[in-house]
């Protein structure tokens, strides 16, 4: 059983490498965030933060129930066309998910149950997991985006792995 208290101390501390990551990228010019680098699935720095943070809207919506549609996304809108526009997209997302683990329960937390995912599938899903998977996704762009930044010659921080103290 997951405890929605340590589901939300993972979630401030995933947020905050994001963070981090998001103040090095303001280094980077408009030509290198929206630079195509082969080999990677999301090409360009700009593509990779916004994915990782639509992403968790995405999964988000569908444990609130609130996912109707892919369209509905905010994900590749054009309405976060700077970092400092990611950063607040970022904000709204994990305030949004912080609220919803504040005002749950464990059980709510832990209780397999029928979701609506894209395309219009249903699925029985554990809400605690969803959210689990939208953190360590996290990390997986994180170290992409490190590594388009490297290529690029601007290595980022230290200290952007999942924080411990």
């Amino acid at each position: 059983m997951y405890c929605r208290n340590a589901l939300l101390d993972i979630h401030v501390r995933a947020h905050q490498s994001l963070a981090g990551l998001l103040r090095h990228c303001r280094e980077l010019t408009a030509d290198e965030l929206r630079r195509e680098l082969p080999g990677f699935g999301y090409p360009t720095v700009h593509e990779q933060l916004e994915h990782v943070i639509g992403a968790e809207q995405y999964w988000m919506r569908v444990v609130r129930g609130t996912y109707v549609s892919r369209q509905e996304s905010d994900e590749g809108d054009g309405r976060f066309p700077t970092v400092e526009a990611l950063e607040q997209f970022r904000v709204v997302v994990a305030g949004e998910t912080e609220d919803d683990l504040r005002n749950s329960t464990d059980e709510a937390w832990n209780e397999p149950r029928e979701m609506l995912t894209w395309p219009d599938n249903r699925r029985i899903l554990v809400p605690a997991l969803i959210l689990l998977r939208t953190q360590m996704h996290i990390y997986q762009h994180q170290g992409q985006v490190m590594a388009m930044c490297r290529t690029m010659g601007k290595p980022g921080p230290a200290g952007l792995d999942f924080p411990i103290v």
